[in-house]
């Protein structure tokens, strides 16, 4: 239960005063639902402003204060700007100039012979000085109400920063004095203050150092959280397997496993052997042979007499590891059976039968396989997926659905660096296939400017003639107005002007069915050229497909990039990857596709990728439901992590636990930070 202490910055944003329907909407754009998320919206950039007493040519482009009279009222046509021309106290002129349908406003704030203390960024526009827009148009008496440093916040369509800066003091004042949760050294090696201190420096000018207490804060929750996932996991009684090796001897595998495959293996087995429920992190480049590891996990299960599930993130994934399982176990009497929402009526209930009575060994699908209804009659280890689609907590909840907790592993196809491993998935042991099965070929990758877009076209004409399949990825699926992207539907739609019924489609809007039925036909290759969204990132695999374009390429990020690079590259003949850009790039996007040019390595990518992003959205959690880290930055995890983790070891293993008096504080910041299931599995357990 949440600590009395916190309620306040756990409330509405709508309880705060002149918050409405109307102004509820801009808030909920920005994810800013609750008290605590306005205390955490930090300024992007401060505002300087600076008081003279007198227009001069040597302030341009400086934001200044000054105060004018107005003189002159001059407008041109309908569609032209409102000029209100005025003088300083020495007469020099300045015309403040407004757009806009409605002239009136600034006719009533600025009224003719009456002086007025303007502030905005001070420009020149031919021979005279221009302020577009004044930011404050005030009374003289009130000059000293406009702040010379001023935060400007990320904002919405329907509300402006001083509105912002209004709710943020709000918030403020409801911001509660919480015990302190950080080791008294580590306090005072930093020179940190109180978070109460903290959080209200957030938001003025010296509050620069509050970022490193507040970020380290986040890092610490995050931490002590995973520790406790990890000692309540130990805790539990699990299910120990020793499989006798009979149904692996069986497969008939047409390659030799990698040392990097070999060595995973033997760690995830040795996980197995014991009571303690497994968890683990299997991580491995596109094409490395995950799949086939935990085909070893499920089937070790199996031998001992348990059940195996495969969880995948969506319905064409589950598909295509449904298909792919029983490809590999050709011959081996296990038996297979997929669950997808999808499936209803007698199918389904004799799915749920066969999981029950324990005559399916092996459950391939999506969500479904864990709702409440599924009943396993003895689960013994379950797989996820693609598992950056999920977050802790709901890892969690895989984990109840047996009497005893199952062996849990989870997959990833995207490299990760060590610090993010550390930080989104601190509660698992690690295991990396860090190398590539023999003869898989590297992918070639070229960069072209969408202005040679008709050559890209007549080169994919060569490649179709010549018996290849290929991918063109479109980032939307339809034209907006706010985007210049081009549309998957009409990419699809010129590209079939040229080669007819030999493109298709596929997007995230088309139901499973239809997805199925296109996907069907181009892996039997009665489609060459596949147009789609990035919903074949993962999971796709069709080895006669050889060449992989990917438009608007400058706008994906480099994980993305490396992801669907990865769905070409499967088969015998060599694979080319084409990046069409655009013609403006910023350095980002240019640094992006330059590495994908150079490296086909993932963690290389992932490395790069994470420096290239500086203080984007770290952890990609909000779209599983867990909390991300709203103020610290990559750089600042990776600064942090190291103290935090021995600060957190520290707490449980020297000062108490959560029972101590630090202990206390920090179940508040677990709490605070939305890291609370490492309470509830202190609780349970």
């Amino acid at each position: 239960m949440r600590p009395e202490i916190l309620n306040p910055l756990f409330g509405e944003t709508q309880s705060l005063k002149g918050v409405g329907k109307v102004l509820a909407k801009p808030l909920e754009k920005l994810r800013l639902t609750r008290v605590k998320d306005l205390l955490y919206h930090q300024p992007s950039y401060w505002m300087h402003r600076k008081r003279v007493d007198e227009l001069d040519e040597i302030d341009v482009g400086e934001t200044i204060i000054v105060e004018v009279t107005p003189v002159d009222y001059r407008t041109g046509g309908p569609r032209s700007p409102l000029r209100v021309h005025a003088t300083d106290k020495l007469g020099n002129y300045i015309s403040l100039t407004f757009f806009g349908r409605n002239p009136g406003w600034p006719k009533k704030l600025l009224p003719l012979g009456e002086a007025k203390v303007i502030s905005g960024k001070l420009e020149r526009y031919g021979d005279e000085l221009q302020m577009v827009h004044p930011d404050q148009m005030l009374e003289p008496g009130q000059a000293d109400t406009i702040a010379l440093m001023e935060p400007i916040y990320p904002l919405a369509d329907g509300l402006g920063n001083a509105r912002m800066r209004q709710l943020i003091e709000q918030s403020l004042a409801l911001a509660p004095e919480l015990p302190e949760w950080i080791e008294p050294s580590q306090l005072a090696a930093k020179s940190w203050k109180s978070w109460k201190h903290s959080i209200v420096s957030l938001h003025t000018w010296e509050g620069a150092d509050a970022t490193d207490r507040l970020a380290y804060d986040e890092v610490f929750a995050n931490q002590l959280a995973f520790m406790l996932v990890r000692a309540s996991n130990r805790s539990k009684r699990g299910i120990p397997i020793q499989g006798d090796g009979r149904l692996r001897k069986q497969m008939k595998l047409p390659f030799e496993l990698t040392n990097a495959q070999k060595r995973c293996i033997g760690e995830i087995e040795g996980d197995l052997a014991q009571s303690a429920p497994m968890l683990r992190l299997l991580q491995g480049d596109v094409g490395s042979g995950k799949t086939l590891v935990a085909v070893m996990a499920l089937l070790s299960a199996v031998e001992a007499g348990y059940q195996g599930a495969f969880l995948a993130p969506t319905e064409i994934l589950a598909r295509q590891h449904f298909e792919s399982l029983q490809k590999l176990l050709v011959g081996v009497p296990v038996n297979l059976a997929i669950l997808t929402g999808r499936d209803k009526g007698k199918v389904r209930e004799a799915t749920l039968m066969g999981l029950m009575d324990g005559s399916i060994d092996i459950l391939i699908g999506t969500h479904a396989i864990f709702q409440e209804h599924v009943r396993y009659k003895n689960l013994a280890v379950a797989i996820i997926d693609e598992q950056h689609k999920f977050g802790v907590s709901q890892r969690l909840l895989l984990t109840q659905k047996a009497e005893r907790t199952p062996h849990l592993l989870a997959m990833t196809a995207t490299p990760i660096p060590r610090t993010l491993t550390l930080s989104q998935y601190g509660e698992m042991d690690v295991s990396r296939i860090d190398e590539l099965p023999p003869g898989r070929q590297a992918i070639d990758t070229s960069v072209i400017s969408d202005a040679r877009l008709p050559d890209v076209v007549d080169g994919l004409a060569r490649h179709i003639a010549a018996g290849g399949q290929a991918y063109w990825v479109c980032p939307l699926i339809e034209e907006s107005e706010k985007s210049d992207l081009a549309a998957a539907e009409d990419r699809a739609a010129s590209l079939k002007a040229r080669f007819g019924d030999q493109v298709g489609l596929v997007h995230g809007r088309m139901k499973g069915p239809e997805k199925d039925v296109i996907m069907g036909r181009f892996q039997r290759d009665e489609i060459k050229v596949l147009v789609a969204t990035t919903v074949i990132e993962v999971g796709v695999d069709v080895p006669n497909a050889s060449l992989m374009i990917i438009e608007a390429a400058d706008r994906f990020g480099l994980a993305q990039l490396h992801q669907l690079r990865g769905r070409v590259g499967r088969g015998s003949v060599k694979s080319n990857c084409l990046l069409i850009r655009g013609e403006r790039l910023s350095e980002t996007a240019r640094a992006r596709l330059t590495l994908m040019r150079e490296t086909n390595d993932g963690f290389r990518i992932a490395e790069e990728d994470l420096r290239l992003r500086g203080a984007g959205e770290l952890l990609g959690t909000r779209q599983s439901g867990d909390a991300g880290f709203r103020v610290a930055t990559p750089a600042q995890v990776t600064e942090l992590i190291g103290p935090a983790t021995d600060d957190a070891r520290l707490l449980l293993d020297r000062d108490g636990g959560l029972d101590s008096e630090r202990g206390k504080a920090a179940r508040i910041a677990l709490y605070l930070f939305e890291r609370d299931w490492g309470v509830s599995l202190l609780r349970s357990g």
